[in-house]
């Protein structure tokens, strides 16, 4: 079962790193400036947050895992979320996915547990242990299905080189791209006059650098002309290895529908809870 934890818990990694990135309004765009720069970053992050449904495709290298490609889908109205990642190397080699429907948290992986089934049903968010000894907190992810990973694009704020590079096409769509190097102090100092929600929201997102080992990510912003995060991409090295990931969105604002796995290939933990006696 070693390759479906593994891809499990890189799907929560990827989850929890999604963090909800605000940013103030105001500004207009012009030259390299730095602060006009952030400005038009900060807009982007506000308004793309904003957003009630988007699709998105991650792909790169994490420093322990190695090359992964992900495909997600989130929506606020109703909530619902689908994380589908995959590990293209090493020993955690291997599919995994994570869905949020109707206010359960269901765990997928490629490999069927000891029931030969391939998903884990946990019900009201909170912590619990799966068949396979994989311990499980599905409150944070339950909790991440309102933010969306281009949030992450106000990063970019703190950066005291941030300059604008050019126009480039992502998808299809024209955007301008801004780019500069800020270390996971400087953008801890960003917010530190947030509110506490803010602040917490963030500091969920610094974590994932921080346990990688990484102090400085180097980071690349494309918007477009509706002023709309379309790609991001962070990149650093740490103790575990060499980080760089890109996200690139699409669909926005388009329906998303997240179904619920099948019954008969999914292990419901409340039922198997109530079976213990627990």
């Amino acid at each position: 079962m070693r390759s479906s934890v593994g891809v499990l818990a890189l799907s929560a990694l990827l989850v929890a790193g999604c963090g909800a990135m605000g940013g103030p309004d105001g500004g207009t765009e012009g030259g390299g400036d730095a602060s006009a720069g952030a400005a038009a970053v900060a807009r982007a992050a506000d308004k793309t947050e904003k957003l009630t449904s988007l699709r998105y495709r991650m792909t790169g290298r994490m420093p322990e895992e190695g090359r992964i490609e992900a495909e997600g889908a989130i929506a606020t109205e109703p909530p619902a979320m689908s994380l589908k990642s995959v590990v293209l190397s090493g020993p955690d080699k291997g599919t995994g996915e994570v869905r949020l429907v109707g206010g359960a948290v269901y765990w997928g992986s490629d490999e069927a547990n000891e029931d030969g089934k391939h998903w884990i049903k946990f019900g009201a968010p909170g912590r619990s242990t799966t068949p396979g000894g994989l311990a499980v907190d599905s409150g944070p992810m339950a909790d991440k299905v309102r933010q969306n990973p281009a949030q992450e694009s106000a990063f970019l704020t703190a950066a005291d080189d941030l300059e604008k590079t050019g126009t480039e096409t992502v998808g299809g769509v024209r955007t301008t791209h801004y780019q500069g190097t800020a270390t996971l102090d400087a953008i801890r100092a960003s917010y530190a006059d947030e509110d506490k929600n803010v602040r917490q929201r963030r500091e969920q997102a610094l974590a994932q650098y921080e346990k990688a080992g990484v102090d400085e990510l180097t980071m690349d912003v494309w918007i477009d002309d509706a002023e709309h995060t379309r790609q991001l991409r962070m990149r650093g090295f740490g103790r575990h290895g060499e980080l760089d990931v890109t996200v690139t969105l699409r669909d926005l604002g388009k329906p998303v529908t997240v179904k619920a796995p099948p019954a008969s290939d999914t292990v419901d933990m409340a039922e198997e809870m109530r079976k213990a006696g627990g």
